[in-house]
C-alpha cells in the first residue's frame, strides 16, 4: 500500500464503522454517508460508476481509498503540469469544504473541541482511545496559537498524504 494519511488499522476501523449491518460489505449508501460528512458530494449513480460496483468488501474499499489518495501517472509533462494545476485548484476547493466541516462556528479556525466533535460524529474518535486533539493540532500549528487556520489545515492534509 502506498503512503497515505490513514494507516491500514485506521482504514479497517473506518470500514467496520461504515459496515453498519455487519455483512462485511460497505454499500454505496454507507460509503456516501461518510463522503458527505467530509464535504464530498456524489450521487449514488456517480459513486457507482466511480467504484464499479454497488458494494465494496474491505480489499475493494482499500483500492477505492488508494485511488482517491494517489495522483494519476503516465501523462506527458505538459499535460501532467496542467492536470496538477487543475487538481491543486480542486484540492484547495475540496480542502476549503473540508475545513468548513471542521470549523463548526465559522470563525476561520479549528479548535480542539471542534476537531474532537467532528471526529466523534464520524465515528473516528474514541473517548478512551488515549488520543489528544491538542497534540494532533500542535503538530501543524505553525504559529502556536492552539488552533488551526486554513493554511495550517491545508498543510496538515497535504503533508499527511505524502
Amino acid at each position: 500500500m502506498s503512503s497515505s494519511s490513514l494507516s491500514s488499522n485506521d482504514l479497517h476501523r473506518i470500514f467496520h464503522k461504515l459496515d453498519r449491518n455487519g455483512d462485511g460489505l460497505v454499500s454505496l449508501g454507507e460509503l456516501n454517508w461518510l463522503l458527505e460528512r467530509v464535504g464530498v458530494q456524489y450521487s449514488l449513480d456517480e459513486l457507482e460508476s466511480l467504484v464499479g460496483n454497488t458494494t465494496l468488501d474491505f480489499n475493494e474499499f482499500l483500492v477505492f481509498y488508494e485511488s482517491i489518495s494517489t495522483e494519476k501517472t503516465g501523462e506527458s509533462e505538459v499535460e501532467e503540469e496542467e492536470v496538477k494545476e487543475e487538481e491543486e485548484e480542486e484540492d484547495v476547493g475540496d480542502l476549503a469544504k473540508a475545513f468548513r466541516v471542521f470549523d463548526l462556528n465559522g470563525d476561520g479556525f479549528i479548535t480542539c473541541d471542534e476537531l474532537q466533535s467532528v471526529l466523534s460524529r464520524l465515528g473516528m474518535w474514541e473517548e478512551n482511545g488515549g488520543g489528544d486533539c491538542r497534540s494532533m493540532i500542535k503538530v501543524y500549528d505553525t504559529n502556536s496559537d492552539g488552533v488551526l487556520d486554513f493554511e495550517e489545515f491545508k498543510n496538515m492534509m497535504l503533508l499527511s498524504t505524502i
